[in-house]
């Protein structure tokens, strides 16, 4: 499961021909969820709700590299790494 974005502690991961829906995998501080690309909600696990937060408006800001990662996945393609709230 490559890790496909890392930023303030947060481990972003995503499985190659993982299930739907379009998910994946954070882990931060010794929590882990699993996290849905359409609108950040979190499928199951916990995350502290800032963690929670920060998530939500990253996977807004990152849901088409998000997608693009996911359809790569399926296909068992290489995944990009996707950059944090404020890269570019």
């Amino acid at each position: 499961m490559p890790t496909i974005a890392y930023f303030l502690g947060l481990s972003v991961r995503m499985f190659f021909n993982g299930h739907e829906p379009p998910h994946v995998h954070v882990r931060h501080q010794g929590f882990r969820a699993r996290v849905m690309i359409a609108d950040g909600a979190i499928i199951d696990g916990h995350l502290p709700p800032t963690v929670a937060r920060i998530l939500r408006d990253w996977t807004a800001l990152r849901r088409d590299a998000l997608m693009r990662n996911w359809q790569a996945a399926r296909e068992e393609a290489p995944l990009e790494f996707i950059g944090g709230l404020e890269d570019d």
